[in-house]
């Protein structure tokens, strides 16, 4: 009978070669999988409708996880260890402070509230907004309005003070109602690390023009 002998120096190296390979590999899929998510929820639509279909509960956090669905929540949490991450969902009512602005029941889905009344001179702030390493450059807002035929008003995302020059700004106009909601996104100048975000309302016909319920950036 043959003795087996053990494999050499260098077969041993291969195989962690290609078991560290695999590794990648596979933590690059649920990279993938998770952005391609992301994206379709900015675009409103989403990478699984089944899942993206399914009534939220109404006690998730302000941030809610890329993978999952937005939902309202009536008790804002502390900022997480960190800040909150830019590329979750964050909800409009959880503002640290804001100027002219009115919460209210939304009958958007999931239910919850949004923020209203809003109009030219307005603003919200949040906190500890942390957009990591890697450059976020789009910015999504989950909004419905009913102002007049022809008038439109801006979103302005700003940093660290309100009066800083934008990064990005969303234009919105008549949705067919205060709580007929879409998903509109806009392009932004990158942007990395921890800020302070401002989220600023102007409208030239100086009318109330915006219900705003969430925001989230993505890459």
């Amino acid at each position: 009978m043959t003795t087996p002998t053990s494999p050499s120096a260098g077969v041993y190296h291969s195989r962690s070669r290609v078991t560290r390979n695999r590794v990648a590999l596979a933590a690059a899929g649920l990279a993938l999988t998770a952005f391609g998510y992301l994206i379709g929820r900015l675009q409103d639509g989403p990478a699984d409708p089944a899942s993206a279909a399914a009534v939220p509960p109404a006690s998730a956090p302000v941030a809610t996880s890329a993978a999952a669905d937005p939902s309202p929540s009536s008790v804002p949490p502390s900022a997480p260890v960190g800040g909150i991450d830019a590329y979750t969902i964050i909800q409009a009512e959880y503002a640290t402070s804001q100027q002219g602005t009115e919460s209210q029941d939304t009958e958007d889905e999931g239910g919850g509230r949004n923020v209203g009344w809003i109009n030219n001179g307005d603003w919200l702030r949040f906190d500890e907004i942390n957009f990591g390493a890697t450059p976020a450059t789009r910015f999504a807002a989950r909004v419905a309005s009913d102002v007049g035929d022809g008038v439109t008003g801006q979103v302005e995302i700003r940093l660290d003070s309100p009066s800083s020059p934008p990064v990005g700004s969303l234009t919105v106009g008549n949705l067919g109602g205060w709580q007929d909601w879409q998903t509109q996104s806009t392009i932004i100048t990158p942007v990395t690390g921890m800020h302070t975000v401002y989220l600023t309302f102007s409208c030239q016909s100086g009318v109330e023009f915006l219900n705003l319920n969430y925001f989230a950036f993505g890459p």
